[in-house]
């Protein structure tokens, strides 16, 4: 839960680096809370034009810690953001990007900033 919080807190955080752990824990928070939250709408009927209220309202609100986890987690892999466009490519995208997400960051300091299993340990 600490990574989750750690990852609201630099809510706004676009620059630096994002460990896997970081990134992982925190996307496997979010989908318990957004599973929770399905759960609880369905149960409540909580449905404005078949969407869940409490499942959109917590999607926008993790929408930009999400995006700025997932900017930092691409600069540990020493990419740019700009590779997030790949998510526009229909599966292919998405895999790509699962597949930068789950590579080991550079170890050392990258153009993007100081290694973060460093600053940790």
């Amino acid at each position: 839960m600490d990574w989750y919080l750690s990852a609201l807190r630099n809510y706004f955080g676009f620059q630096g680096r994002a460990r896997r752990k970081e990134f992982w824990m925190f996307t496997l928070v979010n989908i318990i809370f957004a599973a929770v939250l399905a759960v609880l709408d369905n149960m409540l009927h909580l449905r404005i034009h078949e969407q869940g209220v409490l499942s959109s309202l917590y999607s926008l609100f993790v929408l930009i810690p999400s995006l700025a986890l997932q900017f930092r987690r691409l600069h540990d892999t020493n990419r740019s953001a700009w590779w997030l466009l790949l998510m526009f490519i229909p599966l292919i995208g998405a895999l790509i990007l699962l597949a930068f997400y789950c590579q080991e960051g550079n170890r050392g300091a990258n153009r993007f900033g100081n290694d973060p299993k460093i600053a940790i340990n």
